[in-house]
């Protein structure tokens, strides 16, 4: 999420921008018997919470996969209205 919110602040030039986050969606490599998706992507939502306060809450796709490009552990993109 921290890379996610580097690239918004590069792309629109301030955070302060950001007037709701609307999604967003985590794709998580994992084995067939792991099943916390959601709680590994608690994180990533508190700190948008956090960070941008009422404006931060979003409807959430956690989903498991079994690999990602790159062999990277997580894929995370963002939907977000800025004014």
């Amino acid at each position: 999420m921290i890379n996610c919110l580097a690239v918004l602040l590069t792309v629109i030039g301030s955070l302060d921008k950001v007037r709701q986050v609307v999604a967003a969606h985590g794709f998580l490599s994992s084995t067939p018997a792991f099943d916390g998706q959601g709680v590994a992507m608690n994180g990533a939502s508190d700190l948008l919470v956090e960070v941008f306060g009422e404006a931060g809450r979003h409807t959430r796709t956690s989903v498991g996969v079994a690999g990602l490009p790159l062999d990277f552990t997580a894929s995370v993109y963002l939907i977000v209205e800025v004014g």
